[in-house]
């Protein structure tokens, strides 16, 4: 729809020219300030002008734009409640009359003091072009089920890619942070819920962006035009089997004919990481682990003595300084966990509170009716949030494009593209760090020793242990050449390049402890320094030479036809090489380092390397039928080859096809137009494979080699090669079959528009484990194409956007999805509930149902003595007060899992389902006089999640203390001792903790988290200045803006866990490095 903001902008035109001296002066706060309590008009007032707005129906239309153009000067106001409207103009003058949903008309005034206008609805929206694959379509015309994202998405948000500013825009792509807020860590993304389950299968989306296959993560977002998301097979079957699970379509901008636009925006950032735990303080902590101990039958308090306990009472309270003492009066100093005493929460230590980002971005585009260009240039330079040693990243991105128009036949485009990417941490900042923090980094833990010096090695290896960088680059280039032979008929070659690069190179330096007497002795676990150095390179070729035809026929019957060809080959070659022996640590590399360890033997380097390579040809054809855009039909055809699969199975056929039915050009519903402007049903079937696999060669013998560890030959390690595993000769693609119903409606003129689908999925064929046959094989079974499941769901899209009278342009925005996953066939002969089996949703928790924590012995021993065929014996021994209590589900007197099968699950029931269910987003905005306001939601309505880790209950019950935490939160535990320092605790959170069993802490109902959420994902706020002003300082456009990210969390789930993130982490399930709030501000210049 015609965006009408523009005639606001020119109202604020004829502010006062009393402040033209400011203006000279370049005094723009002084400006805004004024700007904001005066507003005055300097047209010639000469005639009263009044009328009356109807529409088409002749009923009147409140709140339209009537503005005065006269000369340069422009003013306005608004029609009122009866669609009528008074203003003062000269007779020379232009009234121009605009509303939403309408076309806009010009009157002149002249003698006239009366002019009343009549306003056509504006079709504009039926003409709205959607991109699609080889193409553009009407969106009226659309079949498939689409949903198209613009520019506005990922303007001034403080994101460092993409895909993070898309997040709950499109209902049913679904992106996750899987890895956490790292700098160097990527979202996934995947269409409509879980594709496959299969070995070595990949379910994720294809992304093209200016149709050739790209990282998304390396486009900038301040180079996005738009973003088309094909969802169903209809939709996205014209790629074949590359895009078995949608499509997503990644448009940049271009240039557009007209005098060069010089664009420049930046923003300034200030990120805090967002639930960030703390540990408990050392007395705490001391108390909890001593309780933990005594639970377990360690002894009376064992794990911190009542001499060491008072010393840390001691050093918080202030009457001592020293944080550890000497090992039995030696001149080295005790183990810190054993014998120290500091105060030390190590997530605070090792993370700053706020850390600061800058992204600043350039941009020309013009050009004449023969050639156009877009030319830009990208920089981003973001701090980690690490505060021991060195944590960031930086991007670089230039991109150029050009299309000229050489003859009226023939047109040719280049489209080129580079991006690099720098990343820099510690080598010890590992996907586990920041879990190991909570186990490894006891508050007791001295960070120095009584001398001064560094003590803590955690400490140590992250400032000096050496560091670890990488960096990424992207060449993309393309070429397209157009001719069009006669009017509708179009040759369109398309040849694309990518070349990407990657490399990393991983110091690993000694870190040492200076004892009592000064003496520095390195740490026994880091005494061979070593570098390491990988590279890899990777060319991929793409060519698309495809025709398209388009005509309409007596008026009525319009055909759209396309057909060609697709081959694409992508080759990847790496080597990496590890040498130990630093000798200069300002300059870690292989070659200066001597391969000679601290015992002065020589170690052989390390080197591997690789080279493969993937193909895949295509043939294609679409086409598109519509009579008078009332009757609808899409053919898709595609027919597959690829080098994954064996050369006499290497081929498929995947057709699809979709109807339409506009119900709003029928002749018979042109009465509720008024109403109902557009109500379009639409209907797809399509068949895709799948050869994304992560395996190159699934269906070839693959021989191992390597070096015998065994027994020399002639005193050399000798090469061998050892026996490869059996493969599956008819292993073939993967079919995915979808159905895909939908509406499209339109109401009030178009104000409200909306769409709804409804999907079924199934995945067929997909790689699974075959059955098992007698061990007198002697070698694995190879898999087999055995497998199926079905996914489901529906999506919901919706859309207000109006104007008042008050000239306040607002919309509102709701997006919500939903989709479960069932596997239909699957090899499970046990019917093991702890794998895969036909019948099962994926993501179903089974768990016990908890009675609840005993508060006595008494109640423990009634409880347990009520199961009379063994009591809860076979989940652990010693119940009592403050264990878990659970419920005898099945009445058989005992409590247990039976044999974990669907037969036999004991007291086992599904408690729960991890998958996410109703995710949500919520965009609304608006402007007015110059004022731009955003608020987005986005969220998960429904989703349960068990967490099992020692992050969750600090004592690990079956791992002891190396596996064990203490974090605030965790001090809610069950206690009955009154002599505890920490005080009685009957009605804790947590049952008592345990270090040598996992009895109280087995899957159940008490300890399963909500983890639905709504987040406050971007709040922004804007102001443009007035044209008028900006124009006498040389400029077309400027807007200030101030923007925040992640502000606001509302969830259940517990404090330790982002919702977001909780797929993520190591050891420590769902614990990663935090998301980030982010605030920034910036401006936007245009000239």
């Amino acid at each position: 729809m015609k965006d009408y903001s523009k005639h606001y902008f020119r109202l604020l035109q004829g502010m006062a020219l009393s402040v033209s001296d400011y203006i000279r002066n370049q005094k723009p706060i002084v400006i805004i300030v004024f700007l904001l309590v005066h507003s005055i008009s300097i047209y010639a007032q000469d005639n009263t002008i009044s009328g009356l707005v109807k529409d088409n129906e002749g009923e009147p239309l409140p709140g339209v734009s009537v503005a005065v153009k006269a000369g340069e000067s422009i003013s306005g106001v608004v029609t009122d409640i009866n669609g009528k409207y008074q203003l003062k103009a000269s007779p020379d003058a232009t009234i121009e009359f605009s509303f939403i949903g309408f076309k806009s008309i010009q009157q002149q005034v002249g003698n006239r003091k009366v002019i009343n206008v009549t306003l056509e609805i504006d079709n504009q929206i039926l003409e709205e072009v959607v991109v699609v694959g080889y193409g553009t379509q009407k969106k009226v015309n659309l079949t498939g089920s689409v949903s198209v994202i613009d520019s506005k998405a990922f303007e001034s948000v403080p994101v460092a890619n993409a895909v993070q500013a898309l997040q709950g825009q499109v209902p049913g792509l679904n992106i996750y942070s899987n890895k956490g807020g790292g700098l160097n860590q990527k979202q996934s993304i995947n269409v409509r819920g879980i594709g496959t389950i299969g070995e070595g299968s990949t379910g994720d989306a294809l992304i093209l962006i200016d149709g050739m296959e790209a990282d998304i993560f390396s486009v900038n977002p301040q180079d996005i035009e738009s973003i088309s998301v094909l969802k169903d097979a209809a939709a996205s079957s014209i790629y074949g089997s590359r895009a078995p699970f949608g499509v997503v379509l990644v448009t940049t901008k271009k240039g557009k004919a007209g005098k060069a636009q010089i664009n420049y925006n930046n923003s300034f950032r200030l990120s805090s990481p967002i639930n960030m735990p703390s540990s408990l303080d050392s007395y705490t902590y001391a108390l909890f682990f001593n309780d933990a101990g005594y639970n377990s039958g360690w002894g009376s308090y064992n794990w911190v003595s009542q001499t060491r306990l008072q010393r840390i009472k001691d050093y918080m309270d202030g009457k001592i300084s020293y944080t550890t003492i000497p090992l039995n009066g030696s001149n080295t100093w005790a183990d810190g966990y054993q014998e120290g005493n500091d105060n030390i929460d190590y997530y605070n230590l090792f993370f700053k509170k706020n850390v600061f980002a800058h992204e600043h971005n350039f941009s020309v585009n013009g050009g004449t009716d023969k050639i156009q260009y877009y030319l830009s240039a990208n920089y981003l330079d973001q701090d980690g949030t690490l505060r021991m040693g060195e944590d960031y990243s930086k991007r670089y991105t230039m991109s150029a494009k050009i299309s000229a128009q050489l003859s009226r036949a023939v047109s040719l485009s280049s489209n080129t593209r580079f991006v690099r990417n720098d990343f820099v941490q510690p080598t010890h900042m590992n996907d586990s760090f920041f879990s190991d923090i909570g186990r490894q980094c006891w508050p007791v833990k001295p960070l120095y020793d009584p001398n001064g010096n560094l003590f803590d090695d955690h400490v140590q290896q992250m400032k000096n242990g050496g560091r670890k960088t990488e960096r990424n680059t992207w060449l993309y280039q393309q070429f397209n050449l157009t001719i069009e032979p006669i009017k509708g008929w179009r040759l369109i070659g398309d040849l694309s390049y990518r070349y990407n690069t990657q490399y990393a190179h991983e110091d690993l330096l000694t870190i040492s402890q200076i004892g009592v007497d000064g003496v520095t002795k390195v740490r026994s676990w880091d005494e061979n320094s070593s570098v390491s150095e990988s590279s890899f390179a990777s060319d991929y070729f793409n060519v698309n030479l495809y025709t398209d035809f388009e005509k309409t026929f007596a008026k009525s019957h319009h055909l759209k036809a396309l057909a060609g060809f697709q081959a694409e080959a992508n080759n990847y070659r790496n080597i990496w090489a590890q040498k130990i022996g630093i000798t200069y640590p300002g300059k870690p590399t292989i070659n200066t380092s001597t391969g000679i360890d601290k015992d002065g033997k020589v170690i052989a380097p390390n080197v591997s390397g690789g080279h493969n390579r993937w193909s895949t040809a295509g043939f294609f054809g679409r086409v598109n039928y519509d009579f008078q855009e009332k009757y609808l039909v899409e053919a898709n055809l595609r027919y597959d080859g690829s080098s994954r699969f064996r050369s006499d199975d290497r081929w498929g056929f995947f057709p699809s096809a979709s109807l339409g039915w506009n119900i709003a050009r029928e002749e018979f519903f042109q009465p509720a137009t008024r109403i109902m402007n557009t109500l379009k049903l639409r209907a797809s079937y399509g068949s895709l494979g799948n050869q994304n696999t992560t395996a190159l060669y699934p269906t070839y013998t693959v021989m191992g080699t390597g070096t015998s560890d065994k027994w020399l030959m002639n005193g050399v390690k000798p090469n061998i090669a050892w026996a490869p595993a059996l493969v599956s000769y008819d292993l073939t693609w993967e079919k995915i079959r979808t159905w895909n119903v939908g509406i499209d409606i339109g109401l009030f003129n178009n104000r409200l528009t909306g769409s709804f689908d409804y999907f079924i999925r199934n995945t067929n064929d997909m790689v699974g484990p075959s059955e098992k046959l007698p061990a007198t094989l002697g070698i694995a079974v190879p898999p087999s194409n055995n497998t199926d499941l079905r996914t489901a769901g529906w999506e919901l899209e919706l859309m207000w956007k109006d104007r008042l009278q008050n000239g306040l342009n607002y919309s509102l925005r709701f997006t919500l999805a939903d989709s479960r996953t069932k596997i239909t066939r699957y090899s499970n002969p046990s019917g093991l509930i702890d794998s895969f089996y036909e019948g099962k949703y994926c993501g179903e928790i089974w768990g016990y149902e908890t009675i609840g924590i005993a508060r006595t012995d008494d109640e423990m021993a009634e409880h347990v003595g009520s199961l009379v065929n063994g009591g809860q014996s076979a989940l652990g021994q010693d119940w009592q007060a403050g264990d878990i209590m659970y419920s005898d589900l099945n009445e058989d007197g005992k409590i247990d899992a039976g044999a974990r099968t669907l037969d036999n699950h004991g007291d086992l029931k599904r408690i729960g389902n991890s998958t996410p269910r109703y995710n949500v987003g919520i965009d609304l905005s608006a402007d007015w006089k110059g004022f731009d306001f955003r608020m987005f939601w986005q969220g998960t309505l429904k989703r349960d999640y068990f967490q099992g880790s020692y992050y969750f209950w600090g004592a690990n019950g079956s791992q002891g203390y190396w596996f064990s935490t203490a974090l605030k939160g965790h001090e809610d535990y069950f206690r009955n001792d009154e002599s505890s320092p920490l005080g009685v605790n009957l009605d804790s959170y947590y049952p008592r903790p345990l270090l040598n069993t996992n009895k109280n802490q087995q899957c159940q109902t008490k300890y399963l988290q909500n983890a639905a959420y709504m987040r406050l994902k971007n709040l922004q706020i804007g102001y443009t200045l007035p044209r008028k002003i900006v124009q006498k300082m040389g400029v077309q456009n400027l807007r200030f803006f101030a923007s925040g990210e992640n502000l606001l969390t509302i969830t259940d789930l517990v404090k330790f866990f982002d919702p977001e993130t909780i797929e993520s982490g190591s050891f420590a399930h769902g614990y990663a490095y935090p998301l980030s709030r982010t605030y920034a501000f910036g401006l936007n210049i245009t000239f």
